[in-house]
């Protein structure tokens, strides 16, 4: 079956549609074209065994036999995309079988971010998402760290909106995590009909801290978190498996941007995009395995100091938190798991940068 002239012309017109909205946001995240440098990575072919696209050799968003994956690229964190990017083809049993839909604030910027990529990865199957970040600027509140409050960290919460209604499911990964095993045991992963989101959960940790005390002293969070399907318990929104078809169905953007107004209202949260999401979700969120977040790398929001990795086997680390494995190297004071990130930096400084690129220059690179 060829391409539908329909699905060329429309793939057409959205690159040139990202050149005609600017975010009010581009000047202060405008794209370093001199600065953002990257060796193009090695191809990669899917081994024996994988699903037969029965669409005979044309890439479209629709083909059943592909794994779905879902993040956002801004020039801020596109070396860590960049890696994470290159880090799950390199671990794919089925590389090709692999499309990414990459969510982009629209406006100039997008269209270099599109370039990029393409030149880093030749091969790759892939789509530019133009994402208006008025949508949901009115609704973001103050956070602890104003990285926190980046329109796109609420992408996540459109992805049923932005993407084509045949995708019924992806997997939605942040721009600072390494994949080191295959991605299609994440994505072959069973969901019940109860759960419309999968993540891993730490019911260890302490949900209360991450809303106020007036917010559980006044029953609030016993009201909200009464009746769930299981515990709730603390997940990291950074790594989910996401049932688009179940989301578009309950309405669960319009969930999410609800405890949004409420806390603009009445303050009950800090941390950003992730409170809603556990007002949502805790509770109701489909277990997996926690080797696919060991997360918390980054160290916490305010220091970024180094921490180790979690008891038991990894198959995905994420450096969740202010430290940035990629700022901790070319400092000169990285973190001893960011040398675990280093060999999937593509990134190649320019001439006269002065960072240091003994542990993460693209030298490193095909030794993998």
């Amino acid at each position: 079956m060829p391409c539908s002239l329909q699905e060329i012309v429309a793939s057409a017109l959205l690159l040139a549609l990202l050149l005609l909205f600017p975010s009010p946001s581009d000047a202060i995240r405008s794209f370093p074209a001199a600065a953002a440098l990257f060796a193009e990575a090695p191809q990669f072919r899917n081994g024996d065994g994988c699903p037969a696209s029965p669409l005979r050799g044309c890439v479209t968003t629709c083909d059943p036999s592909h794994v779905h994956i879902a993040m956002t690229l801004d020039s801020h964190y596109l070396r860590g995309s960049i890696a994470a990017v290159f880090s799950i083809l390199k671990h794919a049993s089925c590389p090709e079988s692999i499309f990414f839909h990459f969510v982009v604030s629209a406006g100039p910027s997008s269209s270099d971010l599109y370039r990029t990529v393409r030149s880093v990865f030749p091969s790759l199957r892939f789509k530019i998402y133009p994402f208006q970040e008025n949508l949901v600027r009115g609704l973001i509140s103050a956070s602890i760290r104003e990285a926190l409050e980046n329109p796109l960290n609420y992408a996540r919460n459109y992805l049923a909106d932005l993407l084509e209604p045949c995708v019924k499911r992806v997997i939605y990964l942040d721009s600072d995590l390494v994949v080191v095993d295959d991605i299609r045991r994440l994505w072959d992963m069973r969901l019940p009909e109860s759960a419309v989101i999968a993540a891993p959960e730490y019911c260890h940790a302490n949900l209360t801290r991450y809303f106020t005390a007036e917010f559980w002293e006044g029953g609030d969070g016993q009201r909200v978190f009464h009746g769930r399907r299981r515990t709730p318990c603390y997940f990291n929104t950074g790594v989910m498996v996401m049932d688009m078809e179940r989301w578009r169905a309950g309405e669960y953007r319009q969930k999410i941007e609800h405890w949004m107004k409420m806390q603009q209202r009445r303050r009950f949260y800090e941390l950003g995009s992730l409170p809603p999401f556990l007002l949502v979700f805790a509770g109701e969120v489909e277990g997996v395995d926690h080797r696919w977040n060991q997360h918390g790398l980054g160290g916490d929001n305010l220091s970024g100091n180094c921490r180790p990795l979690h008891p038991g086997p990894v198959s995905l680390m994420h450096w969740s938190g202010k430290g940035k494995p990629w700022v901790r190297l070319d400092a000169g004071k990285p973190c001893p798991l960011d040398r675990l990130w280093a060999p999937y930096d593509l990134y190649l400084p320019p001439p006269s940068s002065s960072a240091s690129v003994s542990d993460s220059s693209a030298a490193s690179l095909f030794s993998l």
